[in-house]
């Protein structure tokens, strides 16, 4: 009997292995040119919400941007690529930063046009071309290279370190899971969010671990209602579920200490391929508000008249504010 389990385990195993392929091949909708970008410049176009603050933010914000990459001595990093305010170069005036951790088999170099978007709001954004970001290591070490850049960088002195966030879809979110409680710099962080993360069981199973309980901060995550998000499964133990479950992101939501902000929403009728774009625009407001203390994006979550509540975009939500 304990054969038969044993074996059962390693079929479930590949099977999931197999799924994630193929979702990530979904997911950047078999693309894998380097150097390609697999979003149009002004992709965020197409976007469209009957909800004032999601929808403007989107769109871009009012900050020019500019771009600098650094090579990496690390194989797997391969370049650290940074956008930000243009303005930055002259002043003396401090960003917050977001670090964002790649989804499987994606890279930033295919993604510019979502990092300069996000940059326009006011961010210095940066990323690297890692396309297996799981374990949060890379992550953990782009952070470290960043934070230690020298008088020679345009960054020098410009990185706003009590206001540094971390993003991630996919096994990105994962990724970003485990950047922040299983590596030491995990307490720079001062907000997180995650797009259809791997739920606990499947990164577990594909190395990529995280321990929910850490979490300290406040954290934003969201996953979408189609069947590659969650497949309605009875047993996660027995079948694939989807990549990011509604039943494990109330359990995860759940394991967070009730004195944590914290937010949970499914975008309606998203598939998992879908939800960069989907999730942009309260992505965007979460961070202005977190980073910011923007009051107008705080709208979108804070109080009973909350914007997301009513959102026809969303549904499944719960929060503590």
């Amino acid at each position: 009997m304990k054969k038969l389990l044993k074996i059962f385990g390693i079929a479930l195993l590949i099977i999931m292995i197999v799924i994630v392929i193929i979702i990530s091949v979904l997911f950047i909708k078999g693309k894998m040119d380097e150097g390609k970008a697999y979003l149009t410049d002004e992709y965020y176009k197409d976007f469209k919400s009957d909800s004032m603050v999601e929808m403007k933010y989107s769109n871009r914000g009012d900050f020019e941007t500019a771009y600098t990459e650094f090579d990496s001595d690390n194989q797997s990093i391969q370049k650290i690529r940074i956008w930000y305010p243009k303005e930055l170069e002259n002043t003396n005036k401090k960003y917050p930063m977001i670090l964002v951790v790649n989804a499987s088999s994606t890279r930033a170099v295919n993604y510019k046009p979502f990092f300069d978007r996000l940059a326009s709001w006011g961010f210095i954004v940066v990323g690297n071309d890692d396309p297996q970001t799981g374990t949060g290591e890379t992550a953990s070490k782009t952070l470290d290279f960043v934070l230690s850049l020298g008088t020679e960088s345009v960054l020098s002195d410009k990185i706003n370190q009590e206001n540094i966030a971390i993003i991630g879809y996919s096994q990105g979110g994962a990724g970003a899971l485990a950047a922040v409680t299983k590596y030491e710099n995990g307490k720079t962080y001062k907000t997180i969010f995650t797009g259809s993360a791997a739920y606990p069981l499947l990164a577990t199973n594909m190395g990529w671990d995280y321990d929910i309980s850490k979490i300290r901060i406040p954290y934003f995550m969201v996953a979408g209602t189609g069947k590659s998000d969650d497949a309605g499964v009875e047993d996660v133990t027995k079948e694939f579920a989807g990549v990011s479950p509604l039943k494990d992101m109330i359990e995860i939501y759940e394991k967070i200490p009730e004195d944590v902000a914290k937010i949970r929403a499914r975008a309606s009728g998203a598939e998992h391929e879908d939800m960069l774009e989907r999730s942009d625009g309260y992505m965007t407001a979460w961070m202005l508000y977190q980073l910011y203390g923007d009051e107008e994006a705080k709208k979108s979550f804070v109080g009973e008249q909350a914007e997301i509540l009513t959102n026809t975009n969303w549904q499944d939500i719960e929060k503590n504010q």
